[in-house]
């Protein structure tokens, strides 16, 4: 039996891995995913994670991944598809029909961005398409983007973007905003924000980088990068019948990792918390590795 398994090789996951093993740790890390490292890969560029300013997102994954390798840590490659509870210890059965014991689990399964499905969408992402203003809007300095999505979050992205780029355009299938009134006037008094309402992307165009992006209303407008703010999926439904959730999905933790179920513990883009970036993954995996530990120490 495990002391801890932890689910999920991105940030969080390998950060947790890298203080499980130096913590002498008996554990696992389970990904989906052959040589998975999570959605940094999917990043142009990574200016915002102290140390490694400048490095490819996938790149940064795969240091990460290597650190993991160089101490020794194990992974295990299937998907875990059902958690139960027996004797005090976590069952997690994986879709190649076998299950791993447990006393905690560290659950750092992540989020995934709501995708446009539209055509050109996964072609360009990376190169124009991006699903994190954050991340990547300082790529975009002085040029014309398009911002995609009605909540918060779009409006966010919008304001944000608008004092990098030369032009944004605010793209919403609805003629009115699901955001706050106060993003809504700050967007409207925005002289380099256009708001181009009731209509939806249809194909993103280009070569080699996104060049334009076409509409249903017959539109087509000239965008040297789309950023998608549809909503995200924490990948959460394994655990809806173990843990308290949110009304969107987010597992209910603080920066401990602490769920309500004992000895299960969030970490990364799943859980509650208002930024989901790669720092933040990376302190919840040591965070919910100290909490781990604790956990069974005391029993």
């Amino acid at each position: 039996m495990l002391d801890l398994l932890i689910i999920g090789s991105g940030p969080a996951g390998l950060s947790a891995s890298i203080y499980a093993k130096r913590a002498n740790l008996k554990f696992l890390v389970a990904e989906k995913e052959y040589l998975g490292t999570g959605q940094i890969a999917e990043s142009m560029q990574v200016d915002n994670y102290i140390g490694h300013v400048g490095s490819n997102g996938y790149d940064l994954g795969e240091i990460f991944r290597q650190d993991a390798e160089k101490l020794g840590v194990e992974f295990y490659e299937a998907q875990a598809v059902q958690i139960n509870h027996e004797k005090e210890n976590w069952i997690t059965l994986f879709d190649n029909g076998e299950t791993i014991e447990s006393r905690t689990i560290i659950y750092a399964a992540g989020a995934t961005h709501r995708r446009l499905q539209i055509p050109g969408e996964d072609t360009f992402r990376g190169k124009g398409v991006s699903y994190c203003a954050i991340c990547d809007g300082a790529f975009f300095q002085d040029k014309t983007v398009a911002v995609i999505g009605g909540g918060d979050t779009a409006l966010d992205d919008a304001l944000y973007l608008s004092d990098i780029a030369s032009k944004v355009y605010l793209i919403h299938r609805r003629n009115e905003f699901r955001g706050s009134e106060n993003n809504v006037l700050r967007v409207k008094s925005k002289e380099n924000i256009e708001l181009v309402l009731s209509a939806n992307a249809v194909e993103v165009k280009g070569e080699e980088q996104v060049s334009s992006l076409v509409l249903d209303n017959g539109r087509e407008i000239s965008v040297n990068g789309v950023f998608v703010a549809i909503g995200m999926e924490p990948q959460s439904k394994l655990l809806e019948n173990l843990v308290v959730r949110n009304e969107d999905g987010y597992i209910v933790a603080d920066e401990t990792g602490k769920t309500t179920a004992p000895g299960i513990f969030a970490a990364g883009d799943v859980r509650t918390k208002k930024l989901r970036q790669v720092v933040t993954a990376v302190a919840d995996g040591a965070n919910a590795v100290i909490s781990s530990m604790e956990y069974i120490k005391k029993d």
